[in-house]
């Protein structure tokens, strides 16, 4: 089991190594997945603050979603996250996907951000 921890952690480390060279400044929009739920926030990496966020697990969407571990719930917290980033004035950011491949859910996630406004 330590050999996957360790594993995954190389390879959130290779990711966010290229997303810092590539941000030029801009926030990234982090994604975390669990077998039941999805997260996403949009963070400033120079200050350290969060500026927006999304997950299923807000009362709002409990009750219209099936599950939070669907596409039809990544494809809701993608546009929810893009509405809350641009009303805080951000349009630009960088993907992190993490440890995830970007395929299914983060996929989803991540078109349904783009539709909302937010280019990357």
């Amino acid at each position: 089991m330590a050999k996957n921890e360790v594993a995954t952690e190389r390879r959130v480390a290779r990711v966010r190594r290229a997303l810092k060279k590539a941000a030029n400044g801009r926030p990234r929009l982090s994604v975390f997945r669990s077998s039941k739920q999805i997260y996403a926030q949009v963070i400033d990496d120079a200050k350290g603050v969060t500026i927006a966020a999304a997950s299923t697990l807000e009362k709002d969407l409990r009750g219209k979603l099936k599950t939070g571990a669907d596409i039809a719930a990544a494809t809701e917290i993608g546009k929810l996250v893009a509405e809350r980033a641009k009303k805080a004035g951000v349009t630009k950011v960088v993907f992190d996907r993490g440890a995830y491949m970007f395929h299914g859910r983060v996929k989803a996630l991540a078109e349904a951000a783009r539709e909302g406004g937010l280019e990357f």
